[in-house]
């Protein structure tokens, strides 16, 4: 099989531990290599039906793995990262063709998928297991939520579909994910990895469609017991009014907005250039992270400014299994048109383009090409385009006069996942930004899109819902539970006042509560 060019074999949904293509079809996602049109990798059938069957198996499998213990749980994980490693290849050269995005940079994301899966066995097990309190007989046990929704985007496929259906099933619960109608091929592929791994029926299943009507079933259908979105704010809002009748439902919701640098007077120049494009650029800006807003004080300005715009002409856009390539296509010919339309609002009012958004012809290829845009704003006129996310390989610059002022702009923005700040590590200054600066995420002279998974991540503004993930994605796919077992024998000198358990009239002295008494009265500093 050539793996650059073959079509899938489209195997339609997995549902209850089969591949079922759907009876009643609702349309047809026509997967297409976003780096050259003239490759079809297949045409998938979806129906909203699929959800109510791949709902009802999860509800069923989840029945029985909730009773699975956490070990054999852990067994499985190993199983599916087994099978991950052994199709790492094959899986990135789908990423290539699916999303567009370089070979060497799928190969990455592949590899952090993995490197996921090794922090939640390494790591994650234990925030997991019981707590035992011998000396009260207490202890806490974090169980399954039940069914899992999980949406996954087109921009990271295999490590966010990896990293959120692993973490539900490691938790004891089934699975239900809808893939991102831009790459089916990816996650039908996930399904496949899943497949080999000996589940019970129905822990993991996998409907393809379009938000409009499978993402919609998926997320409203009252069978889920948690609900984790990966997606823009606009869509996370019809989310939420489709679940407004059930605010009980655990939601996770990742809505990214992009990040935002601040560079003050003593930044290193060359780093927080280099800092500022790769995070601007890699994935060809659509990552939820990606830097789209640079705030530049006025003494670094005319340093840091010429040399991004020149480093930026110098970036290599092509074609994914091409070896030079730095920067890939957009996802789809209507997210380039956004980006472009985006650029032309941007100018229209009064706002100076230092490097226009543009399409790029790549020799051999028609895809969806584009070049980084820069773009000077005059923010000060009162329309500074805070309230928007950035499409593509959009970089915003604002110059202020101070840090003061930089920190200030920072806070405005509606968006605040993460943001960078360059100076030197021994800037006096440097403790009262990181005070100031309101961010998810704060990196000192790294860029936007650096991240770990030993961290919490969490959005601020409209860049979530206050629900933090990584790592403590397995607290949110879990609930606590509490319980305390008496094992000491019936005491009746131990019981409090009034409850007349006694047949003998009390006495007349005054009562003296034992420090041991009624355990039902025990608070413990524990």
């Amino acid at each position: 099989m050539n793996l650059s060019r073959d079509r899938l074999l489209r195997k339609g949904d997995y549902v209850y531990g089969s591949f079922l293509k759907p009876e009643h079809v609702d349309g047809y996602i026509n997967a297409v290599n976003p780096g050259d049109r003239s490759d079809l990798l297949g045409r998938f059938p979806f129906s909203a039906r699929s959800v109510d069957d791949a709902v009802d198996a999860a509800t069923k499998g989840a029945m029985r793995w909730r009773r699975t213990g956490l070990m054999d749980r852990a067994a499985a994980v190993r199983r599916f990262r087994e099978q991950l490693h052994t199709q790492q290849e094959v899986l990135a050269r789908l990423v290539t063709r699916e999303n567009g995005k370089p070979l060497w940079e799928a190969r990455q994301e592949v590899a952090a998928a993995l490197r996921t899966i090794d922090l939640y066995l390494d790591d994650g097990l234990g925030l997991i297991a019981p707590r035992v309190l011998e000396e009260l007989g207490a202890r806490t046990d974090h169980l399954p939520r039940g069914v899992v929704g999980l949406v996954c985007p087109y921009n990271l496929p295999v490590q966010l579909a990896v990293a959120t259906s692993v973490a539900a099933i490691l938790c004891g619960n089934s699975v239900v994910m809808k893939p991102s109608k831009f790459t089916p091929g990816i996650g039908q592929a996930i399904a496949e990895l899943w497949d080999r791994c000996k589940l019970p029926r129905g822990v993991f299943n996998l409907v393809q469609g379009s938000g409009s009507v499978v993402g919609s079933r998926l997320v409203s259908h009252p069978g889920l017991d948690a609900l984790v979105f990966v997606g823009g704010y606009e869509s996370a809002r019809e989310v939420r009014r489709s679940t407004v009748e059930r605010p009980e439902l655990p939601t996770l919701f990742m809505t990214g907005g992009k990040g935002i640098a601040l560079v003050l007077d003593d930044a290193e120049v060359d780093r927080a250039v280099y800092e500022i494009l790769v995070g601007a650029c890699l994935t060809t800006g659509q990552r939820h992270n990606s830097t789209a807003r640079v705030i530049v004080t006025e003494r670094v300005w005319g340093a840091l400014v010429p040399e991004l715009v020149r480093r930026a002409g110098r970036l290599q856009v092509g074609y994914g299994f091409s070896g030079d390539t730095f920067m890939g296509p957009l996802i789809s010919e209507n997210y380039r048109s956004r980006y472009k339309k985006y650029g032309r609002a941007v100018m229209a009012k009064g706002h100076v383009a230092h490097v226009e958004a543009e399409n790029v012809e790549v020799v051999g290829v028609r895809g969806n090409y584009v070049r980084p845009a820069i773009y000077e704003m005059d923010w000060r006129s009162g329309n500074g385009f805070f309230n928007e996310e950035p499409p593509g390989p959009t970089i915003l610059l604002y110059k202020v006069s101070d840090w003061q002022e930089a920190v200030h702009l920072h806070n405005q923005a509606l968006y605040r996942l993460c943001a960078s700040v360059f100076t030197r590590l021994d800037n006096p200054v440097l403790g009262e930004v990181k005070e100031g600066v309101r961010t998810g995420a704060l990196n000192i002279n790294r860029s936007t899109i650096g991240a770990s998974l030993r961290l919490p991540a969490i959005g601020l503004g409209r860049s979530g819902n206050g629900v933090t993930s990584g790592m403590d994605l397995l607290r949110v796919l879990t609930y606590p539970r509490a319980g305390i077992t008496e094992t000491r024998p019936f005491d009746k000198a131990n019981l409090v006042p009034g409850v007349g358990w006694s047949e003998t009239p009390p006495a007349s002295d005054p009562v003296t509560l034992d420090e041991d008494l009624g355990g039902a009265l025990e608070l413990s500093a524990e």
